[in-house]
């Protein structure tokens, strides 16, 4: 029988002989067929293209192994150091977090509560009785100035910070935040950039410098302040982020068209002042995370005494309004943690004090029940045996 002109045996004809199992390999009784690439394979009865069983084996083509060049690197047999947790480093690990935690807890508590703060509410105090709030703070003609009295409690040390904190007014909206143009407030040149900025974005007379809504909002209430019938003077230098100043607001920008809309939105800006140097700007552009968020006002350099009346005059100007929000008036001191801050003590006493309780606990049954390290009775296969 003879098979030719072809790179490989067909496999019906291969099954028409018969096999025979020798050592695990099949052989093919009556054929011999050997894979050649390039040329034709003739074979019968043990011979292929003429040529004998031997030589044509050596001519065969070796096929090259997948296998990856050796490296002890690939093998991962390079000398490795293995930490080993005994009972003697995991509770010297905790005893060590614990003595370090517990100490910074105390102290930041300590620091916090030494912290003087003011809050005052005064929202809801300067309606002037009106039974409709927002037609109110809307209203040209409406008084919106109201007076009131704060009794310092304890001495505070100067500086004094004064803030201003809104509730429940979404600075993260994603609308809102996107409604800026930051090559706009940094480049003179950038003036037309105002793609992003709408709905406040250019006017008949052109483009709104700064635009977008979260310029077009500023804070616009105002706060003086008084002991004694003199006035107490507050500062506004430097109550923003220099490198806000210095790298994201540019000292030849100045506002054009701004708040010269149908609506007026907060508060109105110098034209003859350079963004740069419009700090309550700057403040208010850097939004917050939070609905509720307090943001720098001014500072009093000043101290104020322990029973000092602080007589406090409030513009109440920005609409919280019509969207529920709150206003409160903030003063406060600050220690090397900052402001008043509970949180981060209550934080470190409290993984201070569960590590401290696991130390001790794993000393307990370190010495109670002690088990021998590394013994394989303790296997839980073992073990199971050993109930058997």
């Amino acid at each position: 029988m003879y098979y030719g002109h072809g790179l490989q045996m067909n496999i019906a004809a291969l099954c028409s002989f018969p096999l025979q199992l020798h050592r695990g390999s099949i052989r093919l009784e009556g054929v011999v067929v050997v894979e050649m690439e390039g040329k034709e394979t003739h074979g019968r009865h043990g011979s292929v293209g003429g040529a004998s069983t031997s030589s044509s084996s050596s001519s065969t083509t070796k096929k090259q192994s997948k296998r990856p060049k050796y490296s002890r690197f690939s093998q991962q047999e390079l000398p490795a150091c293995k930490f080993i947790v005994t009972p003697a480093v995991v509770i010297t690990t905790f005893v060590a977090i614990a003595i370090v935690f517990i100490p910074l807890g105390l102290a930041s508590l300590f620091a916090s509560d030494n912290v003087v703060e003011i809050v005052h509410r005064y929202d809801d105090l300067c309606l002037q009785g009106s039974s409709n709030a927002v037609q109110h703070i809307q209203s040209k003609n409406s008084n919106k100035t109201c007076a009131g009295k704060l009794t310092v409690s304890k001495e505070m040390k100067g500086p004094i910070f004064i803030y201003y904190q809104l509730d429940n007014f979404y600075q993260n909206h994603r609308r809102y935040v996107k409604s800026r143009s930051d090559k706009q407030l940094k480049y003179k040149a950038d003036a037309d950039d105002t793609g992003s900025c709408s709905p406040e974005a250019n006017t008949d007379e052109g483009p709104i410098v700064p635009c977008g809504l979260v310029a077009w909002s500023l804070f616009n209430d105002t706060y003086k302040f008084a002991v004694q019938n003199k006035a107490v003077d507050v500062s506004k230098k430097n109550i923003a982020w220099e490198s806000d100043r210095n790298h994201k607001f540019g000292s030849d920008v100045y506002p054009q068209n701004f708040q010269s809309g149908g609506l007026i939105g907060g508060a109105n800006l110098e034209t003859s002042k350079p963004l740069s140097e419009q700090e309550d700007l700057i403040v208010w552009m850097r939004t917050a995370a939070l609905p509720t968020f307090r943001k720098l006002y001014g500072r009093i350099e000043g101290d104020l005494g322990v029973n000092d009346n602080l007589e406090v005059v409030v513009e109440n100007n920005y609409n919280t309004y019509s969207f529920g929000g709150k206003k409160w008036l903030v003063l406060s001191t600050t220690s090397w943690i900052g402001g008043k801050n509970e949180f981060i003590g209550i934080a470190y006493l409290t993984i201070g004090g569960l590590c401290l309780f696991l130390a001790i606990s794993f000393i307990l049954i370190y010495v109670l029940r002690p088990r021998q390290l590394g013994d394989p009775s303790y296997l839980s296969w073992n073990k199971q045996s050993q109930v058997q």
